[in-house]
C-alpha cells in the first residue's frame, strides 16, 4: 500500500506562532469581568424595572434598558474568546 505524503515543518520544525497563541489560556482577571458584566447588565435592567424608570439613570429614561443590555452583551461576547 503506497504512504502519504508526510507535511513539511517550519523552518523552526514547532508550529506557527498563531497556533501556538490560540492554545494559551485566558488570563485569571478574564472570567470574573466576563460573568460580571452579565450580571451587572442583568441587574441594570431589573433595577430599572423595579425603580419604574427611576433608577439607575433617571435622565436616560427608556435608554437604560440599552445600557444594560449593552452591558450583559460585552459580557456574552467575552465568551468567545474564553479559554480554559
Amino acid at each position: 500500500m503506497p504512504e502519504s505524503k508526510s507535511r513539511r515543518k517550519t523552518s523552526s520544525g514547532s508550529q506557527p506562532a498563531s497556533a501556538s497563541h490560540a492554545n494559551k489560556p485566558n488570563a485569571v482577571w478574564f472570567k470574573p469581568v466576563m460573568f460580571g458584566l452579565m450580571i451587572i447588565g442583568l441587574l441594570w435592567i431589573i433595577t430599572f424595572y423595579i425603580s419604574e424608570g427611576r433608577l439607575p439613570v433617571p435622565a436616560w429614561g427608556s435608554w437604560n434598558i440599552m445600557a444594560g443590555f449593552g452591558i450583559a452583551i460585552v459580557g456574552f461576547l467575552m465568551t468567545t474568546r474564553w479559554r480554559s
